[in-house]
């Protein structure tokens, strides 16, 4: 079973930026899918970015150009990352590493940013931007 462990939140002004990474571990084939989710207190998960087999990313509109996703895979480790650059106070939120790895492999772009398509998850790490 797939077990992923997210770290890398703190605090930070706007105008900052963060890195999360995400350690996936116990895995027998590499997830179809990764990806950053977000969610803050009173409102649905939301998708910040995935992340396919292919290494070819998507963003969520409120976040590209800013924002940074990438997979590290080797033979014996996977790791996801998002680089946050020029962070905003609405970044604020808890996030969520996830995984995809029952398929299928030809989920379209608004799906992959959908939390009901990932099947494993992170304990979450938190992200404060202050202004």
């Amino acid at each position: 079973q797939v077990h992923l462990v997210e770290s890398g939140g703190g605090s930070v002004q706007a105008g900052g930026s963060l890195r999360l990474s995400c350690a996936a571990s116990g895995y027998t084939r590499s997830p179809y899918y990764m990806a950053w989710f977000r969610q803050v207190p009173g409102k649905g998960r939301e998708g910040v970015a995935s992340i396919d087999r292919s290494n070819i990313p998507r963003y969520a509109d409120s976040v590209k150009g800013r924002f940074t996703i990438s997979k590290d895979s080797s033979k014996n480790s996977l790791s996801l990352y998002l680089q946050m650059n020029s962070l905003k106070p609405e970044d604020t939120a808890e996030y969520y590493c996830a995984a995809n790895t029952r398929g299928p492999s030809n989920l379209d772009d608004d799906q992959l940013l959908h939390y009901s398509n990932y099947n494993t998850w992170g304990q979450g790490t938190q992200v404060t931007v202050s202004s």
